[in-house]
Parts: structure tokens; sequence; C-alpha cells
């Protein structure tokens, strides 16, 4: 059973029905909306002890109706690793790192997916299309596989190999696009009468957010019901950064948090590719997309957010901010966490990395904070972002003095 109440236009407060099939209202997305106050009576923080360590545990706070229409690929519970020698590197004392790259198909976006190919089942949609720059795409063809439900994945071609290939292996319709996301997302809508597929863009449904809010739910469950003085998230479409101040908002609704202070916000984007920073800087509420988006994390190159004002809502009321992490620091960043802390860092996540130095440089950050960077993939699913070794020796004549400089 799902206590789902109604969908609400976030742009402007109209209910619409729950239950029935739906996109956006006047071009923006919609939220989902629960009875809080029966679940608050029907299920208490003790009752998830005795469920699996899922995003499912939170089954309540879902929108799945019926579960025979659950997709799922075994996602949850990512471990929130405490990361001391990062944290000394950076000025921090209580640095933790919540790794997403544990999940299905190596990123966050196994949480979004997997609810929205569960509700599109739960629909009898049978066609999904996707715009993608990384890893959504990958994910939503591996839980469409899983469904049975035929998948079009539309990506730049420029994104990288692993995604590529990945999307293709899980049997998805790959097609390459000479252009950004946002014109990948052009031929997606275009393509909806001919092909009669449901557009997957980025809060084109309502359903990826409730994926992506158990991060929230996650991270207060795993402190102790509790938040952590500040949140840094990598920020392209924003989802999972929409979704946590969400879920914090239905906990506190529900009685579940201990401590009631929510954490700062800090969407971290790309200095090639940062519209949400530049709104911010300029105290608007919606972004403008950059003459020229470019950054190596892919999953940040999203010239034009449809919940950028949700985002934008969301940090400045958390006390948070919009911060541009430097494009040519990321391999830096990468190879520093992995090793400092042996956490396989995305390309994204050292941007976050980077934002963050740059506030405890500046002050605005206190040593003694507790600070929870979200790690939203993997590290070797972007090849083209490391080093090779270049260091060779010859078996059958070791230069040991090499070996020994290396130490």
């Amino acid at each position: 059973m799902s206590f789902v109440a109604h969908l609400e236009a976030a742009i402007d407060g109209t209910r619409i029905p729950a239950r029935t099939i739906q996109t956006t209202h006047e071009g923006r997305p919609l939220w989902v909306r629960y009875d809080l106050e029966t679940i608050s009576r029907s299920v208490s923080r003790s009752d998830l002890e005795s469920r699996p360590p899922s995003l499912w545990r939170y089954r309540e706070l879902l929108p799945v109706d019926d579960d025979d229409a659950i997709v799922t690929l075994g996602e949850g519970m990512s471990p929130l690793i405490p990361c001391p020698h990062l944290g000394e590197h950076v000025g921090l004392d209580r640095l933790f790192i919540k790794d997403e790259s544990q999940l299905p198909t190596g990123s966050f976006k196994a949480r979004g997916l997997c609810m929205a190919v569960s509700m599109a089942k739960q629909f009898g949609i049978r066609r999904l299309a996707i715009p993608t720059a990384g890893n959504a795409g990958g994910a939503m063809a591996a839980y469409a596989a899983r469904a049975g439900i035929e998948s079009f994945v539309f990506m730049p071609a420029d994104t990288p190999l692993i995604n590529r290939v990945e999307a293709s292996l899980f049997g998805a319709k790959v097609f390459l696009v000479n252009g950004l996301i946002t014109d990948c997302g052009a031929v997606v809508r275009d393509g909806a009468e001919r092909m009669g597929w449901f557009d997957f863009s980025t809060l084109k449904e309502p359903y990826r957010i409730e994926g992506k809010k158990t991060m929230g739910l996650e991270l207060a469950e795993q402190l102790g019901w509790r938040l952590p003085d500040a949140i840094f998230y990598p920020t392209g479409g924003g989802t999972g950064l929409i979704g946590m101040w969400k879920a914090f908002a239905e906990l506190d609704a529900v009685g579940w948090l201990g401590r009631r202070e929510r954490p700062r916000m800090y969407s971290c984007q790309a200095d090639g590719c940062a519209p949400i920073v530049s709104a911010f800087d300029r105290n608007e509420r919606f972004a403008e997309p950059p003459a020229s988006p470019h950054t190596v994390a892919s999953g940040l190159r999203v010239p034009k957010a449809l919940g950028d004002f949700m985002i934008l809502d969301a940090v400045r009321a958390s006390g948070g901010r919009a911060l541009a992490g430097r494009e040519n620091r990321i391999r830096e960043w990468m190879t520093i966490a992995a090793s400092l802390e042996g956490v396989s860092l995305c390309p994204e996540t050292a941007i976050c990395l980077d934002a963050l130095a740059t506030e405890v440089a500046a002050g605005r950050m206190q040593r003694d904070e507790e600070v929870v960077v979200f790690n939203t993939g993997a590290a070797q699913k972007y090849p083209e972002t490391m080093i090779e070794p270049t260091a060779r020796i010859d078996h059958q004549n070791v230069d040991w003095d090499l070996i020994a400089s290396a130490s």
C-alpha cells in the first residue's frame, strides 16, 4: 500500500491526482505528496530494523502501490565512510563520504531509475526514452531490462565510452547525438508522438526524485536519526539535492528526526558549466544556460536544469551556497581521495572536494563541523580522467633503484 495523497506542481502548488500518468505542469516538475500524518501513526523508526538493508525499507515514504511492480537489483544502503586522512588534508575533523558508487550500475542513478521504472511498470508503460550525459542511461537500461520494458538512450557523442557501452550491454537502443544533453532531450521530446515512448528526462516524471530522496533517508538513519552540519553534492540536473531536501522535511513531519536542524546544502558545479552557481550569485531563482558549457565531469555538463528553481530554493532555505569547483583540479582530487582513503571517486565528486577545500580555506567552514560529501559514481567509469602508470621494468633485469626511488 502507498500513502501517496496527491501530486503537486512545484512551480505554483496546483494539485494533480495521484495514480495517473503525469509528466510536468506548465513545463515544470511535480512533487509527490504523502499523507504524512497517517504514516507517522503507521510505522516507526524501530520498524525498519527488521527490514532488508535496501532503499525499499522506507516503503511507506515511496510511491509504488503494487509490490509486484517493484523493479530491483538490490539497491542501497550505500556506506557512509569516515575519511579522517582526507579530512585532515582539507582541514576538517569530521568528514564523511557517502559512497553511491557501490550501487547497481556503479552510481547514484540506480536510486532514481529503479523508482521511475517501477512506476512505469505499475502504469503499464512499455517503451522508455532518456537523454543522458552519462550514468543515467545505463541505469535506466538495466532496470528497463529487468522490467521487460523497451528502452532508448540518447547521448552526446562525447559521452564517456563506459557509459555508452554499458547502456548498449543492457539491451537499450543507444544513439550518439552531435550536441549537448539538451539537444538529446529535444530528440526525445520530438520523437514522443511518433515513437510512442515515455520521456524519462530528468524531472519530466515525478518519481525519480522519490528514489533519490532515499539518500537523505539513509543518511539520517546512518547518523542515528540526526543530520550533518553540511552536505556537498555534485549538481547537474539536481534531482538528488532536491530529493534529499524533501526527505528531510518528510522525516521531520513524521517525527523521526532526533535533532530538527537541517544541514546546509552546497550545490557544486564545475567552473566550465555552472548555471546554478551563476544564478545563486545573481540572487535569481531561475538559471540561464552558459554560452559554451564544458567539463570532463560529464554528469555536471547540464546547461539547463528543469528543476533549477527547486535546487536554488533548497540551497537558500538551508543557508548553504552554490559553488564552482575548478576543472583543472579534478584529476588531482580524484587521486588525493583514492590514495588517502581508498575511495573510488568520480570526477563530479572531485569538484565537490575542490569547492569544500576552498570553503574551509576561506573560513566559511569550521574545522569541527560534520560534513558529508556524496560520491555519486565510481572512478572506474571515467578512464579518460585517470593517469596511466608510466614506470616500466624489465622482469629479467629489474631496476631496483627505480623501484626504491618510488617509495
